[in-house]
């Protein structure tokens, strides 16, 4: 019984340690010897900024005034938000923007940002779409950063990087930070490899005539990019398109801002045929699986080695290590979740262990509520 626990420890660590370090350094060295770069040029394709919006009157006005002053010919640049029936002043604040050629759409009854995304699609008109929610703020070039990629012909879908505006009072938003700058650099090598896994819903552009409607319940920034990817072309990242957004703010809105992503992704990867059969593929499959579906197992393979490491207790001081570090690490977290970034180096250690937990619980309970049905379609976007 002990040896079985062993083993089943060791491949639960190994499996939990390949997902956070191993398949980073692989994509690393894979950049370094089987690049495939991109060369932007300065092209101007008509674009169109589609911009998804639900009671969002305490930002709507500047992300209007943001669009307007991009650096891009006006006369290329169709601007439209899409208002999931708002109960505030949005639309109106959206209407008042009509003389400068902002278009409203909105939709008769709340439906989620998916179905406002698969209806605006059908009265779009340029050749490339950026998909923007209403409290991102972009930099003057990010449009000209995201459109030049374009000008390879491989390339359909560019995601910007989306960065957080600077909140250095909450514990939360240091913990995403941190995350964020960790699944930056995972991005990037994807990127250099071939294509990167998912988007970012805030900040990606593709080609119009590669979308595809998408199921009502689908999270739009993952299955499009996988959806191009399923078609032939490359999903980059473009680390120079730059855009700048509020964190969820606290550890509540962060729990459940990440279980809703991966309640609807997990569905949104099983939509799309193929992706995850290297035969069709090819090395994205193992990239999905890797980057997306054993990283939201992550929190099972962890219980699963402390379970091992319990069964082996009395094999060795190693596995009697085991179970009293899984202990330690759960004091940890509860501690790390009282405690204030003001404590310094200490407190932000105990809050990485808690920002764990946190997210990997998440994930785990996206996960089991996808395989019971239950798909979260409609929400209030969480604000710091």
């Amino acid at each position: 019984m002990s040896s079985w626990g062993a083993m089943t420890a060791w491949a639960a660590f190994v499996l939990v340690g390949y997902v956070y370090v191993g398949y980073p350094v692989v994509m690393g060295l894979l950049a370094r010897v089987m690049p495939r770069p991109v060369r932007p040029q300065p092209i101007e394709p008509s674009v169109t900024l589609l911009i998804s919006a639900f009671n969002e009157a305490a930002v709507i006005g500047d992300k209007l005034r943001n669009a307007l002053a991009l650096d891009y010919p006006r006369q290329k640049l169709e601007i439209i938000v899409v208002s999931d029936a708002s109960s505030d002043t949005t639309d109106d604040i959206v209407r008042s923007f009509a003389a400068q050629g902002v278009n409203l759409l909105r939709m008769p009854a709340r439906g989620g940002k998916t179905a406002g995304l698969n209806a605006a699609m059908q009265q779009v008109t340029g050749d490339i779409v950026i998909f923007s929610d209403a409290n991102i703020m972009y930099q003057p070039d990010t449009v000209r950063r995201l459109v030049g990629n374009f000008a390879d012909f491989r390339v359909g879908c560019v995601t910007g990087d989306s960065q957080y505006v600077d909140d250095p009072h909450s514990a939360a938003h240091t913990q995403e930070n941190v995350y964020w700058g960790y699944e930056r650099y995972i991005r990037s090598m994807e990127s250099v490899v071939g294509s990167t896994v998912g988007g970012d819903g805030a900040i990606f552009a593709i080609r119009r005539h590669l979308y595809q409607p998408l199921s009502v319940d689908a999270i739009n920034d993952l299955v499009i990019p996988l959806q191009i990817v399923a078609q032939g072309y490359r999903a980059i990242f473009e680390p120079t398109a730059v855009g700048m957004e509020p964190s969820a703010g606290d550890f509540r809105k962060e729990f459940r801002r990440k279980r809703r992503i991966v309640n609807r992704s997990w569905r949104g990867v099983m939509s799309v045929p193929g992706i995850l059969n290297p035969f069709r593929v090819g090395l994205f499959a193992w990239q999905v699986w890797s980057h997306k579906v054993l990283r939201w197992l992550v929190l099972p393979f962890v219980m699963v080695g402390f379970a091992g490491c319990a069964a082996a207790y009395g094999d060795g001081l190693i596995y009697r290590l085991g179970v009293w570090g899984g202990l330690a690490s759960l004091l940890l977290a509860v501690i790390g979740s009282c405690m204030s970034t003001s404590l310094g180096r200490t407190a932000k250690l105990m809050q990485t262990v808690f920002y764990f937990y946190l997210v990997n619980l998440a994930a785990l309970l996206g996960v089991t509520n996808a395989l019971g049905g239950r798909v979260e379609r409609i929400w209030v976007p969480e604000r710091g």
